[in-house]
Parts: C-alpha cells; structure tokens; sequence
C-alpha cells in the first residue's frame, strides 16, 4: 500500500490535539478525517472507509471504550490506536482486551505515532501466515510444529510454558499482549491474575534469549499493562527511519498542544 493511500480518522475532543497533528500528516501525504467525538467517529465509520483509527480514550459523550466496542462490533479488522495518558493504566488493558491494535500515551512524539501507525496499516495488509508455519524474528527462529527454538542457528532449551508464552508473543510480533491475555493463553482462565508468576517466567526467558537480559531487544515490557516481542521493523529502529524530520514535525504532541 501506498503511504499516501493511508486514511485516517482522528478522534480526540481536544482541538489542539487535532491541530497539532493535522499539519505532520499532511506534510507525508496521508488523508484524515477528525471527529470530537464517538458518535461522530461511528457515523464517519459507516459513512467512509479508513485505514487506521486514532482514537482518544477520555473523551465526552460514549468515551473511547465504548466506541472501541462499538466499532469492534462492525469493523473487526480496521486498526485501532488508542491515544492514553500516561496514568492509565487499567484503561490500556480494558482497550486492549476489546481489541485494540496498540495504544500510544499522551504526550507522544509524532515519530512513535507515524511509525505505530504505518506498522498497523502494514500489518493488517500483510499475508495470513499459516499457524504452524516457522516464525523468524532477527536471530530468534521458532517452530511450532517442532516446538523447537534457535538463536543463531543455536538450539534453545525451553520448558513447555516457555515455549508458549514465546510463540504467543512471537506470533503477536510488534504488538502488546496484556499480562491477563498472556497468563489466559498459556494457563488458562483461572490464571489470569498471576502476574508475579508470568514475570518469574520471562525473566527466565530473558536469560535465554536476550544477550543481554538486563537490556532486552526482543522481549520488551509495557508497564503495568504487559509484554511485546519486537518485530523485524523495530528491530531495524524504522520507529526513527520511518519518521519526518524534526523539521516537518513538532517533536511531542500532548493536550497543551497548540
């Protein structure tokens, strides 16, 4: 797809916010539109087709949860990236488990936002991989059906919850699994408030395939909300190649934008 093809609706009810990004997203050639509101935001959803939704969660009216849901409802696929503020925690989660692709949190540099947003749109348009067929990230090399692991062609000795909590992040590559999502897929449901017990897991994990444990690359933590297995773009750092220059951009957006 085309980078000027991406079409994107902006939907935060602080008018600065859509102020400040109007101009940086122009300047790449996306199209946008903008609602105030969710309400607004459904109806343009039904009206129009985009690419990839920025969506506010502390807005007036229904609020981004709800619209979330309402959107899931009708538009399972379209990419949605919630805008947070930092101390939100429990509602990064809520979003996420509803199905959100990623959140971003206020104030954001507009480098993070156009790299989260082109990886979403790539995302989504890429080929289905087939289940059981061989995931390769950078150096780290999985096999479902073997159940196997390599790092630089190396065998990595996994216990069996290792190895899938690794191919359920894997598999997610570039995209935030909550602890709650993470603990349910590997444990089950009954689990889901283990998060102490998960941590002891990837820290072992780190052990194994991190050359630095302390300083990972591939397995990263979004904290309080869960864990993400780097994708091949951030690993090449796209996040700054992909990005406008500070030139073209204003280099931190936040609700006191003008």
């Amino acid at each position: 797809m085309k980078q000027s093809a991406i079409r994107i609706l902006i939907v935060d009810d602080e008018p600065a916010i859509r102020r400040a990004l109007k101009p940086p997203l122009a300047e790449l050639g996306f199209q946008f539109s903008e609602a105030s509101r969710g309400e607004e935001a459904l109806q343009l959803l039904h009206s129009s087709q985009y690419d990839v939704v920025l969506l506010d969660i502390n807005m007036p009216g229904i609020g981004g949860i709800e619209t979330l849901r309402r959107i899931r409802a009708f538009a399972p696929r379209i990419p949605v990236l919630m805008l947070t503020v930092r101390d939100g925690e429990s509602e990064k989660v809520e979003a996420l488990e509803l199905g959100a692709d990623d959140y971003i949190t206020k104030p954001f540099s507009m480098r993070e936002l156009i790299a989260r947003i082109r990886t979403a749109v790539r995302r989504v348009h890429a080929p289905a991989r087939a289940e059981d067929a061989p995931i390769e990230i950078g150096e780290i090399r999985l096999n479902p059906t073997k159940r196997s692991v390599t790092k630089r062609g190396q065998a990595v000795h996994l216990t069996r919850k290792e190895f899938d909590i690794l191919y359920c992040l894997m598999s997610r590559a570039g995209r935030v699994v909550s602890y709650a999502k993470l603990l349910t897929a590997v444990w089950g449901a009954d689990c889901r408030e283990e998060v102490e017990y998960l941590r002891t897991f990837i820290r072992q994990l780190r052990k194994k395939i991190e050359d630095d444990p302390s300083n990972p690359v591939y397995l990263l933590t979004d904290v309080y909300v869960g864990y993400r297995f780097a994708d091949q773009q951030m690993l090449q750092g796209e996040s700054v190649d992909a990005a406008p220059s500070a030139d073209d951009a204003p280099e931190e957006v936040s609700e006191s934008a003008s």
